[in-house]
């Protein structure tokens, strides 16, 4: 990594050389030529891409979401990116040595990177399916011939399960291990588990697996919004799953367009055959190219670099700032709380009395998204909802601002 920035250091300078000639070497260029040739290059001004085409930004004090454009990147990840745009490589060569390098870091026996986690859900089943064997992997979405079933809690089949109906596959729904047990058939390909509803199903994660081991059947763990904490990055691989997918662009701040797949060898590699370069595929339009692939390492080698503890500190004091300013607004009351599952982070529900405080929910949110600068919440007609973890320091200073003056006003 320190190659890569000394590498990315002395390309950045290059554009500086030319003012470094000094009259030394002009020789008879007159003084006042030799001046102006050794001033520094001046740098374009930037474009400001988003005002040209008239779109507002905002402070994010929602989260991760993808409407919202997930999270920022860092300066180490965007450099990345740009340096993977200056150079040709084999594709499938990059993604085996970082799938062994992403492997190294999360302790598991393989990983690749995704095109996000709904991609990672796709291609990790069809190659479940499909295995190595390419004349089913060009087969699919017709499943004849192949185990095409996957069996899911009822309270864990949501929408993003069409992840796993692109490649063909059925959804059968269950409710209790005796009726998993009971759903299995010679047709059966996969177990999935939705870490997000862990509380809303039957089955939890240690008997799901073993329920998988017993009948020889591959488990598959949804973690899509589940970092923090980062030690979610270990915990499932090492209880035993055998596939575990996470978002790229929610908490480890990589490209929005990228996620992790990890687990069995076995079961990664035979994903791979549906991803690009190969053409005749389910995934071909799943493509995740060499940009990416850095961005989502040192995405994911910073995340596990960072201080989480200090992390953790910063956002439960933004969230309070926010709290009490909120709370100092007669008849507005407020509830810190942090999510078990998905979204696991510092995060607040502000609710008061529409007869007292004359403002509805939604017009809050509508007012704080009108304003400037533009801020975006979630929440629902009895509370507005307010996260940090996406705002850039200082921040939290002006939605607490604009979130009293709102309340007070009305």
């Amino acid at each position: 990594m320190s190659s890569r920035r000394k590498a990315l250091k002395t390309i950045s300078a290059l554009p500086l050389v030319g003012g470094m000639l000094g009259p030394s070497i002009l020789g008879a260029t007159s003084s006042k030529v030799a001046s102006k040739l050794a001033c520094p290059i001046t740098e374009p001004l930037k474009r400001d891409f988003f005002k040209e085409l008239g779109i507002r930004t905002f402070i994010n004090a929602a989260g991760t979401y993808t409407s919202m454009t997930g999270s920022l990147m860092h300066k180490e990840v965007t450099e990345a990116i740009n340096y993977g745009a200056t150079e040709y490589v084999n594709l499938d060569e990059l993604h085996d040595k970082v799938g062994d390098r992403i492997a190294e870091l999360l302790d598991c026996e393989y990983a690749t990177v995704s095109s996000g986690c709904f991609g990672a859900m796709t291609i990790g089943l069809a190659g479940v399916m499909c295995g190595t064997d390419t004349k089913k992997v060009a087969q699919l979405p017709d499943t004849t011939g192949i185990k095409d079933e996957v069996i899911v809690q009822e309270a864990h089949a949501i929408g993003y399960t069409h992840a796993l109906i692109n490649t063909g596959a059925k959804i059968v729904s269950v409710k209790t291990a005796k009726d998993l047990e009971k759903a299995i058939t010679k047709n059966t390909a996969m177990l999935w588990y939705l870490n997000a509803n862990t509380d809303a199903g039957d089955i939890k994660w240690e008997e799901f697996v073993a329920l998988g081991k017993k009948h020889n059947i591959p488990t598959f763990i949804d973690c899509a919004a589940d970092v923090p904490p980062v030690d979610n990055l270990f915990k499932f691989t090492k209880m035993g799953f055998d596939l575990v997918a996470f978002s790229g662009g929610k908490g480890i701040r990589g490209p929005q367009s990228a996620g992790l797949l990890l687990g069995k060898r076995k079961y990664i590699e035979a994903a791979r055959l549906h991803t690009p370069p190969r053409g005749t595929t389910i995934a071909r339009g799943m493509k995740v190219n060499k940009e990416e692939v850095l961005g989502m390492l040192v995405a994911l080698e910073l995340y596990l670099g960072r201080d989480h503890d200090k992390e953790w500190e910063l956002w439960e004091n933004q969230i309070k700032l926010i709290s009490d300013s909120a709370k100092s607004v007669k008849g507005v009351e407020t509830k810190i709380h942090v999510p078990p599952y998905a979204n696991h982070v510092p995060s607040l529900k502000i609710h008061w009395d529409e007869s007292v405080v004359k403002i509805s929910k939604d017009e809050m949110r509508k007012q704080l998204r009108d304003g400037h600068p533009s801020i975006e919440t979630v929440g629902n007609k009895k509370e507005v909802g307010i996260t940090t973890w996406m705002m850039e320091p200082g921040q939290e200073r002006i939605v607490a601002s604009r979130v009293k003056e709102i309340l007070e006003n009305a």
